[in-house]
């Protein structure tokens, strides 16, 4: 009877090998596939994967509560893929019998799905962008809009001029009763207004000695905002700016004004302003608007960064300490996912909250170029509460797409290259394969306290 169990044992083990070893294989060909859009970009999953030959724990591996679609460009196909990993998901659970190999499993046929949903991206362009905004119509047309349904579109990108509004009802600003949203626009607008008056519009006499200091580091910060785009060098650019960073910042005295702030209004700004002014934004004049027009902006701009820094307060606070956590949480998912680009910068002695700080508290705004930003704010903004833990896998994948590079710098090299990263031409393709990477790798290891143990 012992060597019949022990032979059982034997089967038991060699089945679940097998499994294994199937799946590895798939992960492989899904890595893969992933690389050859990179055109030679390094994409350390092959890491990943040698990590896990020796006893692999994936008892903790799960699969997103949706799948988001992973390109702004690939629109006719999301929905179909979410069904697709659905449909995977649950025969998954019926074909295998322990709960470890179906959440793998799971998590292979997402990884799998995702890789074939940019390859499609990457060959079709743009050709189904009507398909999408046919989406987008469906959705907003509606007395009611679903918002978990608007996330999972604008998760992959917003078309240009849907933005404000789509914008608008992410954040919760605008109601999703589309009965109740106008009037509620125009008594936030009128709020903005007297908050202004009340806080800005007064003489020095008036103020603090912290408040005439805030105004006035506000006063230096706006002229450096963006320097890289002319029309943020405006007066009138500046001075909506200062009126709204001094307002948000007496609005809000547990934190009131950080450096850095300041980036965080921009992409609002341009978006909003983008309702009336037309063409290219360096073609922009303020002094084309009327006043009502420019404090609308100004005040969508104030509601909508207060409902996004709501979501992390602790960001701001003395010390920061919302930052650091997150800064302490990326250098763990480096180290799971990268661990000879961990180990380097460690041996270099490059500490990371000496470059992933001003990530964090910038949201990456000076890192890559601005006509890319909005684009990957609809992301952001598409995550909702859970924005702050994605933002670290966004920042992970975002420092290993030079995994190669990084790992022949020296201490000094390093420092210079990652305060002055080489993302001057990219374009969304490159913006797409950091938002892949990085939702693969939540599907993977979010939750997953066994794979980011300390």
């Amino acid at each position: 009877m012992k060597k019949n169990h022990h032979h059982d044992d034997n089967d038991a083990q060699h089945s679940k090998d097998t499994t294994v070893g199937i799946l590895d294989s798939r992960f492989n060909q899904t890595l893969r596939n992933v690389q050859g859009l990179l055109k030679g970009r390094n994409i350390p999953g092959k890491i990943l994967l040698s990590q896990r030959v020796g006893s692999p724990d994936y008892s903790s591996l799960s699969s997103p509560t949706y799948v988001r679609s992973s390109s702004y460009s690939d629109t006719g196909t999301s929905d179909h893929a979410s069904e697709r990993v659905e449909k995977e998901a649950q025969s998954t659970s019926k074909s295998f019998g322990t709960p470890n190999e179906n959440k793998l499993k799971v998590s292979a046929s997402n990884v799998e799905s995702l890789s074939e949903e940019v390859q499609k991206s990457s060959l079709g362009a743009r050709a189904t962008d009507s398909a999408r905004v046919v989406k987008f119509t469906k959705v907003l047309s509606g007395t009611m809009v679903v918002l978990e349904k608007l996330r999972e579109l604008s998760w992959s990108g917003v078309p240009d001029y849907m933005r404000p509004t789509v914008w608008r009802l992410l954040l919760g600003y605008a109601p999703t009763n589309s009965d109740r949203r106008e009037g509620v626009l125009r008594r936030k607008r009128l709020e903005y207004l007297d908050s202004v008056s009340q806080y800005y519009d007064i003489p020095d006499t008036e103020r603090s000695d912290d408040e005439i200091n805030m105004l006035r580091q506000i006063g230096v910060d706006c002229p450096r905002t963006v320097p890289e785009v002319s029309f943020f060098q405006q007066q009138q650019v500046q001075k909506s700016l200062e009126r709204i960073l001094y307002t948000w910042a007496i609005r809000h005295p547990a934190s009131g004004y950080v450096q850095g702030i300041n980036d965080l209004v921009t992409p609002f700004l341009v978006v909003f302003l983008s309702e009336y002014l037309k063409g290219a934004i360096d073609n922009w004049s303020m002094s084309d608007l009327s006043s009502d027009q420019i404090s609308n902006v100004e005040a969508d701009c104030y509601w909508c960064l207060s409902k996004l820094l709501d979501g992390m307060q602790d960001h701001y606070t003395f010390a920061q300490p919302g930052i650091q956590r997150l800064v302490f949480k990326l250098k763990e998912l480096v180290r799971r996912i990268d661990d000879p680009v961990s180990s380097h910068m460690e041996e270099q002695g490059l500490e990371f909250l000496q470059f992933a700080f001003r990530w964090f508290n910038c949201l990456l705004i000076r890192e890559v170029p601005f006509h890319l930003v909005t684009r990957l704010w609809d992301t952001y903004l598409a995550e909702g509460d859970a924005l702050p833990d994605f933002l670290v896998y966004i920042f992970a994948s975002f420092l290993l797409t030079w995994s190669e590079q990084l790992q022949k710098l020296d201490f000094q090299e390093l420092v210079m290259f990652l305060q002055h990263l080489p993302t001057k031409n990219w374009t969304h393709q490159e913006l797409e394969m950091v938002l892949s990477r990085a939702f693969m790798w939540h599907s993977m290891f979010n939750n997953c306290p066994s794979h980011l143990a300390n």
